[in-house]
Order: C-alpha cells, then structure tokens, then sequence
C-alpha cells in the first residue's frame, strides 16, 4: 500500500484558481510592481522620443507617473491601484531611498544598468508566500561617483558597479529582508527584518509605504478611477484606504523593537510642479513630501489631518552593532480583516506559508536534493514569479497626449509605434527584468513560459494567448516585439513556446486542445505575416531586422544595407523552418481529432520543404558552404550573391529545425499521407539535400519515427564538430554565440566606402550597435543553447547511438547526442553553482560571493554571460530566460534520479 501524501495547498490554490471557486484570488496581490517606471517609453511626452532625458531618476521622487509605479521589492494589486513597497534613508543620503537607481542608456559605458545590490529568494506561484533581499550601504549613496565611473570607461572596460565603490567594505551596511505571506487571498502579512552588519551602531529610518497609482490627475476614461482615492484614519489604531474601483482595506503598523508605535506621515501622489518647473503646485503635500520631510528637514511637507493618498509609519531604527529586528505590518481587505493584526496567529500563517512553500518546491524535484542544486532552483524560480509587473500602455491615448495635460507635439502622432494604435495593455506579464527591461519582450516571454509552464500551467497558457489577442496582435498578424519599438522583429518562437507548454502540461486523458486551437488560428495569422513580409523575392530564403540577436551579424541588419544590398539571412530562414516544424506538430495534433486540420498540415509540410531545400541548394543560391561544413548569411549586392563567412549561432540555428514524424499518427491521416507520399514521388528535387528518411538504425530507441531536418546527417556531424570545439563555440559554461576563431581571426569586408568587422567578444559589446547594451559576439546564452539541447535530445531519438560525436571535439572522447545535450546542461549549471573554491562563475571575480556567509547563497541570474570566464553580463537580474537553468536542472535530477533507480 503506497503512503499518503497529503495535499499540497499551494497546487490547491492554483487549482481552485483555474476553477474561479469563491474566495480563490489568491494572485489579486503580487509582486505586480515595477521596478523602473522612469526613463521609460510610456512615460515619455517629449517631441523627440528622448524617454531617458524627458524623465530621469532625479524626477522619480518628485513627479507622479502616468501608466504604473515602481518600489523596491513592493506588491500591488494585478491593476496596480493601491501600491506598497519599502522606503529608507541612512541618514546620509541626499535623497530618501525609494526606488532603485541606475544609469540610463547613455550614461553607462555598456548602456543601462541598475547599480544596486538586492536578490529575489523565494516565491509561489500564486505569491502566498515571498521574500527578497536588499542592501543598503550605510555610508552615503555614491550617486555621482557611480555616474562618472562609468561616464569615463571605455566600452572595453568593465563597468563600474556599486560593489567596487568600496560602499560595502568592512560590513557596513544594513541587510533588509521583507517577507510576505497571505493570510486570505486579500489578506497580505509583512515582515520587515532589518540587520545591522557592520561593527558599529547605525540608524536606519524606514518608511514601509502605501500609495495609490494617480489615476485621477490625467482626464482619462479606462483607469476605473475618475474620484481622487484617500487612506485615512478617524483614530484608530490602522489606516482605511477608500477607492471607488477596489474594495476598502485596512493597514497595520506593529511597534518597533522598544514597543513604541510608529508616527503616520501623509501625503499625496501628485507632482511638485514648484520643485521640478517652478510653477505652483497643486498642493505642498506632495510626492516627495516623505523626502523633504526626513532629507531636507522641511516640517511642513508632511500633511495634517490624518488623510492622503501616500501614507508611511516612520520608524526611526537604533541597531547596536551586528544586531537585528523586525517590523510587522499588514493589510487586509475590510471583510477579511483580523480582530487581532499581529500575534500568534500571525506568525502561524508565516511559518504555515514558509511550510507550503518548501512542500510545493519539494513536491516538484523530491526531497533529495543537494543544498547547493536547491538554492539554485528556488532563486531562480523565485526572480521568475517576482518579475511579473503590472503593464499599462494604451498607444493612442499615449500619442495624442491626455485630456487634462497640455497638447503634445503634432508629430508624435506619426512617430514611434504610430502603426499601433490598436493596441491596449492593461495586464499582468512576465518581463524579462523588472529595472533593465521593465516591458515584455516577445521572444523573451516565450522563453519564460517554459519554466512557467512547470510553476503554472495556467498562467503559462494565459500569457501566450495574451500577446495572439486583437488588442496585442497587430491586424496585419506580426506580434509586438517591445514597447521601443513594436514593429521590431523578434525569431518566431512563439509557436515553438505554445507548442512546448501544450505538450507539458497535457494529461495522457486530458489535453487542452481549446488552448491549442485558440493559438493555431492566430499564428496562421502571424506565419503569414512573416511570410509576406521577410521574403523579399519569394525564394524561401528570409530576411530583415533585428531578429532579437542584436549585433551578431557585420551589418545592423534592421537598417538599409550598404549599396542598396540585401541579406539572405541563415538565421531568418532557419527560424522559419523551425516556424513550419512547431506548426506542423500542431496541426497532427488538432487532426488527430478534427481532421480538417490534416491540409494544413500539408500545407506546412511542403512549406518546410521548400525552405529547407532553399537553405541547402548547391546551385549557389543556397546558404550552406560545402568547402567550409557551415551555414552562412549571403550578401547580395550589385548582383553578387557573397557568403558572410562568419562562425556564429547564425549558422548554428540550422540544427533547431529538427521534428520527428511518427508512422503511426500519419497512419490515422490518410489524405495527409496520401499527399506526402505524391510529394515525395514527385518532389524528389527538393530533397536531395535535406534530412528525410526512415528509420532503418537496428539500435534505436523507438521505430516508426521519420526525421525532418535542414541539415542532412553528413552536414549534421560537419556542424557539430564546430560546435562542440572548445576553440570554436563550446565553452567551459556552454555554446559561444560566436566561435572563439575569430579572436585572431577577425572577420572583415568593405562596402560603401567602410570597412565593417565582426571579432570575438566574450564578454559586453565593444560597439553601440543596438545600444551596446547586449552583445551576441561571445557570449553564451540561454536561449540558443536551450533550444540546441532540445534539438539535440530529437536527433538523439532518430539516431540513437549510430551516431556518436567527439565531445569535445579532437578528445577521443565519443558521445552520443543524447549524452552531448547533458554535457551542455552541465556546463550550463556551472555558471550558478559553487567550484572547489567557492566561486559562482557567474558572480565573476568579487571574493564576497565566496567568503562571505552574508553573501556567498546569493545567486543572480543574468542576461548573458561572458564565453570565457562565465562573469555575468548584461541585466543582472534578468530571471526571464535564465530561469531556463531551474527547468533544466530539474531534468538533470530527474535524470540522475532514473538512473540511481534503474541501479539500484
């Protein structure tokens, strides 16, 4: 008789969730609050679409934003009405600390970087329970030093972060932690555990903030709020928050360490017009009252009577040397409010969500697991649910300016995301990073639906159908890329990421084919579009833009190419065929029981084969290099067709355009095979040059499998000795994005009167393409090398171990591509857990994540990563796509946990 598991509440949650039971909200309230609202587009009004100079930090504290807010390590409501987050002053900063701080896209040497020291470490999927980290330097902040530092490194330079400063030197500084963990679904407890690390006393003056969003200032009718909200109090001992659009809450402060009850500051959430323009005010009581208050000494800013749409308990924090305390809060919607805030039952809800917490995790990857591999799968799962956001931004009414501000510049109507004027975001989404890249990303979020998809399969499905609705969807079919720029073109992976969590999070008597279907139709709509529009001569060879790889290629490939040249692009049509592969499975999969579905399978098919055939063509149209045993870009110009001899992941991404056909569910489509084997019979021209073939391997995992695939086997194993050459593309911490060849042998050609050249660079970019701040030219990640270890796992499956490859490449050492995929996911690994010393590779250098007890379990999960040393780059917290790391260590564990059974 097995043993009883008893359930686990937090899969109860989501499940009660999906069911929509009563009193089953339990994702109202998250971590939904931005952690840069300033410098953005949405913000920006100005004429010429500078965002970063129309509204720098400087104006954060005293000027209201338009479409969201931000805080530090803060939760709101999924409509972002009603906001918390922490506020602090050391007592030597110029100004109060109430958001993050960082350098905008001109001011660093590498472009825009967050300068702060904080960590996400734990979450659930429905936020019942979360804790994050914050470091706050003791000394006064070095606002400008951290400015000029970088202002005066050149692009080959490292960046000077807050941690060279010298800020932390000697412990001085306080380590704030704030937990949340719910009570009911709008029933929010916070712990605010503040430690003193240094060898002396210090003071901290902290401000746990409550603000509504101003949604009243802008004469607008879709913010569901026209009356100015208040939180109040009529002298009780708790705040009452009043909001015509959301229920009434209370707020709870407890006492501090000595037993004494905090003071209450009121304010408002409105501009200083006097500060920031020189013109009056709508009251003295405003944004930035908290600031002028405690900073600047200023008595008066504070508002009397007991009422304000921005209000803080003051605790003024005496912490003797190496010593700790804790400050309690809460705040409960008026019909779930306790009789007794804080107490027994208080921390009985904290330690049951502590509880649920590690039961969901432990459920998910077993008990069993080594402390190190744990850390890494719960920070990264952590950052992955903290940075949803709350994300508002109405194109239309943005361009046309709002009702009660002044007229905005005519222009701005034909201006940036012009042709968008349909779209209207009012969502919670999963952003790549919540400082750096605080909009969604097309392709990113993709990317983050996978290791959601394992989290929360609902909330997976929900936001990839998001970004296919008519409100996001452009009408003519091509998906938002980004809010600087929508019409930018992202890979299409949106298919691949639909098709993925389908296959996830399908039951063998359950499948979700209404979530199937729903997305089907609109990437028809979308395979279209690209088919339309990134094919310039009909040839099945695809080009154009950014294709999310910003500056791999010699040319900025989104821009008019040198001479009135056009690129044949390896990638682009690379990216299509593994478009038609993704959509193909679907459409099997919907015939299978509606076989209407099975012409659209033949439809892409036959597609698939045309680009594959296009690629390989020997006819010197093709894009495959028979001397060199690569796929190249082509540059045609003057009409010369020229190969782009450059070894990067452009030439890689052929390999991902793997599917596997199974006889047996071609056996149930009739008309399908009919028209496949005519196809086959009469297309023979088409095929000479692709992977088509059934199995005949007498080893093989399975039988009845036939392989489709750009490269043919010859090629395959051409590819791959490039690839897994650890002086070409494998590095110690995975595929390079482009070979270490090129650090001596630089690639170079002119055209138009320049010279235009692609070197190794492991690390940042050495040039402003893009910005300068992401680099493809070295450094490894996540994505690609994801996505090559699933292609890898599919040709394993056809191949078996028939075919075996040096790994690595001149090793002797003979794998099969099964045991390649696991190579990689290790080094992958790597980046995040500790060597023999002690030393994260992707904290670089700093000896603190090693020795120091108070630093050495905190793991960030970057952008990218440099090829060579493995050192972060890029977004430092960018829990999107890297999260990817957490989904793969858990297939390693799965893994490890086979064989240790099958052993045993």
């Amino acid at each position: 008789m097995s043993e009883y598991l008893p359930p686990n509440p937090e899969t109860e949650r989501l499940a009660a969730e999906l069911a929509r039971k009563p009193d089953s909200n339990w994702k109202r309230w998250g971590p939904y609050l931005s952690e840069r609202q300033w410098g953005t587009v949405r913000e920006d009004y100005s004429p010429d679409g500078t965002c970063w100079e129309y509204f720098p930090h400087d104006h954060a504290r005293s000027r209201a934003y338009r479409w969201g807010e931000d805080g530090i390590l803060g939760i709101t409501d999924r409509e972002c009405r009603l906001c918390f987050g922490l506020s602090m002053w050391n007592g030597q900063d110029p100004i109060l600390k109430e958001r993050l701080f960082g350098l905008n896209g001109h001011e660093g040497n590498h472009g825009e970087d967050v300068k702060e020291c904080y960590y996400y470490l734990e979450s659930t999927p429905t936020h019942s329970y979360m804790k994050g980290l914050y470091k706050y330097p003791q000394a006064e902040f070095p606002y400008g030093k951290i400015v000029d530092g970088n202002r005066s490194r050149s692009r080959s330079e490292l960046e000077y972060e807050l941690l060279d400063t010298g800020i932390f030197d000697d412990d001085r500084y306080f380590d704030i932690t704030v937990e949340y963990a719910k009570g009911a679904d709008n029933d929010i407890l916070i712990r605010i555990h503040v430690a003193n690390r240094a060898p002396v006393a210090a003071t901290l003056h902290l401000l746990p903030t409550l603000w509504f969003r101003n949604t009243w200032s802008w004469g607008c009718d879709h913010e569901g709020c026209w009356a100015k909200p208040r939180i109040w109090c009529d002298g009780r001992d708790y705040l009452i928050t009043d909001h015509e659009a959301l229920e009434r809450f209370h707020f709870y402060s407890g006492p501090d360490h000595l037993g004494r009850k905090p003071r209450w500051l009121f304010a408002e959430n409105e501009t200083n017009f006097n500060q920031l323009y020189g013109s009056k005010s709508l009251t003295p009581y405003s944004k930035d009252s908290f600031h002028r208050y405690l900073v600047k000494g200023e008595k008066t800013a504070i508002r009397r009577g007991r009422v304000g749409t921005k209000v803080a308990p003051y605790y003024k924090l005496r912490l003797k040397k190496r010593s700790e305390m804790t400050i309690e809060l809460r705040l409960s919607m008026e019909s779930q409010a306790p009789e007794v805030p804080f107490g027994e039952d208080f921390n009985s809800i904290f330690e049951t969500r502590r509880r649920e917490c590690d039961q969901f995790y432990r459920d998910k990857y077993g008990a069993d697991v080594d402390p190190e591999e744990e850390a890494v799968l719960r920070q990264a799962y952590a950052g992955l649910l903290w940075t949803k956001q709350f994300y508002h931004y109405v194109v239309k009414h943005w361009l046309d300016g709002d009702p009660a501000q002044p007229p905005v510049a005519e222009h701005r109507r034909s201006g940036r995301n012009a042709d968008w004027t349909h779209l209207f975001n009012r969502d919670v989404i999963s952003m790549p990073d919540k400082w750096e890249y605080p909009w969604y990303a097309a392709w990113d979020s993709a990317f983050h639906m996978i290791p959601f998809a394992g989290l929360d399969p609902n909330f997976a499905k929900e936001q990839l159908i998001l970004f296919l609705r008519e409100w996001y969807m452009h009408p003519n079919g091509q998906i938002p890329a980004y809010e600087f720029a929508f019409s930018d073109v992202n890979p299409p992976v949106h298919g691949w990421a639909v098709w993925r969590v389908y296959q996830m999070t399908k039951a063998e008597d359950q499948k979700d084919r209404k979530f199937l279907i729903r997305c089907f139709q609109k990437l028809l709509l979308n395979f279209t579009w690209w088919v339309n529009r990134k094919d310039p001569k009909g040839h099945n060879l695809f080009a154009g833009g950014f294709l999310g790889l910003d500056n791999i290629g010699v040319f900025d490939r989104s821009k008019p190419l040198p001479e009135g040249g056009y690129l044949q692009q390896a990638d682009g049509t690379a990216w299509m065929a593994f478009y038609c592969a993704n959509m193909l499975s679907m459409a099997f999969e919907l015939a299978s029981a509606n076989n209407a579905h099975a012409d659209i399978a033949s439809k892409f098919f036959e597609h698939y084969i045309a680009i594959a055939n296009a690629m390989n063509s020997l006819n010197g149209d093709g894009l495959w290099d028979e001397e060199d045993g690569f796929y190249y870009d082509k540059l045609n110009a003057n009409g010369v067709a020229v190969p782009l001899k450059i070894r990067s992941i452009v030439g890689l991404i052929p390999l991902l355009t793997v599917d596997l056909l199974e006889d047996d569910v071609l056996d149930k489509l009739p008309n399908f095979r009919k028209r496949m084997d005519w196809f086959l019979r009469n297309k023979t021209d088409q095929l000479a040059d692709i992977t088509f073939m059934e199995k005949e391997t007498p080893d093989a995992e399975d039988c009845g499998l036939r392989l489709l695939a750009v490269p043919t086997r010859d090629r395959l194993e051409r590819i791959l000795a490039y690839m897994l050459d650890e002086d070409e593309f494998l590095s110690p911490y995975g595929i390079r994005s482009l070979s270490k060849f090129h650090e001596k042998n630089p690639f170079s050609c002119r055209l138009g009167g320049e010279e235009h050249r692609v070197s190794y660079v492991p690390g940042e970019s050495d040039t402003w393409m893009f910005g300068g701040n992401s680099n493809w030219r070295g450094p490894i990640w996540f994505p690609i090398n994801f996505l090559i270890i699933e292609a890898l796992q599919k040709y394993h499956r056809f191949y078996g171990d028939s075919l075996k490859v040096e790994c690595p490449t001149g090793s002797g050492n003979l794998m099969n591509l099964e045991e390649v995929a696991r190579e990689i996911e290790q080094r992958l690994l790597g980046l995040f857990l500790p060597d023999e010393n002690g030393r994260r590779p992707c904290h670089g250098d700093d000896a603190r994540y090693a020795d120091d007890p108070h630093w050495r379990e905190l793991i960030l999960f970057y952008e990218y990563f440099d090829g060579d040393t493995g050192r972060g780059c890029g977004a430092s917290h960018q829990t999107g796509w890297t999260a990817l790391s957490a989904f793969m260590l858990e297939h390693l564990l799965r893994s490890r946990s086979s064989a240790a059974v099958a052993a045993g």
